[in-house]
């Protein structure tokens, strides 16, 4: 078994290929740098990300993919999922190979694996779009914890922006340990080293809500009540339509 080692960056993934076709020799496993290698290998390879190689292959994929498909294999790497290194890996060099475009060949268990994925992802991104509660701080900044399942928030960001235009906001992602200020002009990535109590809990603590904040959270905990009708209450329902997992950080649920 041969293995390549990278840094599960997707740079590093299309650097793989690159160095797999100069090297005439190809994976049959990629694992993230540090991590458990197979017992019984033929030999390892660890893998410097390049950006001048990955945008080689990339321009080669541009030749043979459309737009979407393209954002299929950007999009499906945000999953994170160790086990779609592989099938990525592979899809690419196969379109690089054809023809012609294999993004509809879904008889590829490799072209099927990785639009399956993309789909959750969009989907996921979705779902941070409808249950995101921001939180008004008392010097004026909106204030949101999520822990989506995949790393969805950069593909959310920019609706936020566009919404949020004229509010300066923190959206922060627990699970990953980074976030997006915007302060009404630029957008930055940040990440805090001191974890406050807010960025455990996801709720600002009495100091820092501003005082109109208190109010419209309670009218909106009133209205979420006020609009059940208990004779249609459908709890296995509202669970598929607004999973558990986001509960604990939703106005109306607590």
């Amino acid at each position: 078994m041969i293995t390549f080692l990278y840094d599960r960056t997707f740079d590093g993934i299309l650097t793989a290929v690159f160095d797999a076709y100069s090297r005439k020799t190809f994976p049959d496993a990629l694992l993230s740098e540090g991590g458990q290698l197979p017992l019984f290998r033929e030999g390892t390879y660890t893998v410097i990300t390049d950006e001048t190689k990955a945008q080689r292959v990339w321009k080669a994929l541009q030749k043979k993919l459309t737009p979407s498909a393209l954002s299929c294999l950007t999009v499906s790497y945000l999953s994170e999922l160790p086990e779609l290194d592989m099938p990525l890996f592979r899809y690419i060099c196969k379109a690089v190979e054809a023809p012609q475009s294999i993004e509809t060949n879904f008889a590829d268990e490799d072209v099927l694996m990785v639009t399956s994925t993309y789909r959750k992802v969009t989907y996921e991104r979705l779902r941070i779009l409808q249950f995101v509660r921001f939180q008004k701080a008392s010097d004026g900044t909106y204030f949101a914890l999520m822990e989506p399942q995949y790393n969805v928030i950069p593909l959310a960001i920019t609706h936020f922006k566009d919404r949020f235009a004229d509010q300066p906001f923190l959206l922060y992602d627990k699970r990953r340990d980074y976030g997006y200020y915007y302060d009404k002009n630029e957008l930055t990535r940040v990440s805090f080293a001191d974890k406050l109590p807010h960025f455990l809990t996801g709720k600002l603590n009495e100091r820092l809500i501003a005082e109109d904040e208190k109010l419209f959270q309670e009218l909106w905990r009133t209205y979420f009540k006020a609009i059940c009708i208990k004779e249609r209450m459908n709890p296995r329902k509202q669970k598929k339509d607004m999973p558990v997992r986001y509960w604990k950080y939703l106005t109306e649920k607590q």
